[in-house]
């Protein structure tokens, strides 16, 4: 896999749920080998020296496509970048999602900002022959973003809030334990939080990491983590780490 450093136009950069922006650029995809690849993305503006890492949601013909959320002020600052403007975008980088064949029935579990990388990763899953459950998680319905493009797949989608305004009442964790899908091999990409409460319910999975990172190719060792083999760097040997070696915060 070879890393692209190019200067890609925006094609919209639009405002689809609270706080949440979708990002669509013009740019050639034909190193991009497996969903749950990142991007890092340059601002050129002194006051934010360090790139921004985003998921790669999608990508097709001459096009990526992103979803960010407006968290902090290079963010914010992201959201105001026009069509037709350019941005300096290092990209593919990072190790994707290897799908499991043998596990036909299969769940993609995503939270908030994490949802983005599994939506790629459920058009895979369906040229595989198969059809996953899809569990997304938000604080508030304000926040949903994807339902519908998930939807547009044929896959089943279950939408879970934390105020219960949308959907099942408390996370995604919540709802697997419920309605026993815990046994289930899983994709998930989310918080934290969300991901070490994924493992303690099961290790049966690939997990995808969120991380602030220096570099985003593995020179600064500013996104290493621990797992239960070895350090390894989210933004090289990951994002996607297997359940099985994952450390959980206690």
């Amino acid at each position: 896999m070879n890393t692209m450093d190019n200067i890609l136009i925006i094609k919209t950069n639009e405002l689809v749920a609270k706080d949440t922006y979708k990002l669509v650029l013009k740019g050639d995809i034909k190193e991009i080998k497996n969903p749950g690849q990142f991007a890092n993305l340059s601002l050129n503006n002194p006051e934010f020296y360090l790139r921004r890492p985003l998921s790669i949601s999608d990508y097709n013909k001459d096009e990526l496509v992103f979803y960010y959320k407006t968290f902090g002020e290079g963010t914010k600052y992201l959201s105001t970048f026009k069509k037709d403007d350019t941005i300096d975008v290092l990209y593919p980088l990072g190790n994707g999602f290897t799908i499991k064949k043998e596990n036909e029935h299969q769940l993609l579990i995503g939270g908030g900002v994490g949802v983005p990388p599994l939506y790629n990763l459920a058009k895979e899953l369906i040229k595989n022959h198969i059809k996953p459950k899809v569990i997304l998680g938000f604080n508030t319905k304000d926040e949903i973003f994807l339902e519908k493009e998930f939807r547009a797949l044929g896959l089943e989608v279950v939408i879970t809030t934390m105020d219960g305004s949308d959907g099942f009442k408390g996370n995604v964790v919540d709802y697997i334990k419920e309605n026993d899908l815990d046994k289930l091999y899983y994709y998930a990409c989310g918080p934290k939080k969300m991901l070490d409460a994924l493992v303690k319910t099961s290790e049966f999975g690939q997990l995808s990491f969120e991380s602030r990172m220096g570099c985003g190719f593995g020179a600064c060792m500013g996104c290493t983590c621990k797992t239960k083999t070895s350090k390894k760097r989210i933004c090289k040997e990951g994002p996607v780490l297997d359940g099985s070696e994952v450390v959980v915060d206690e």
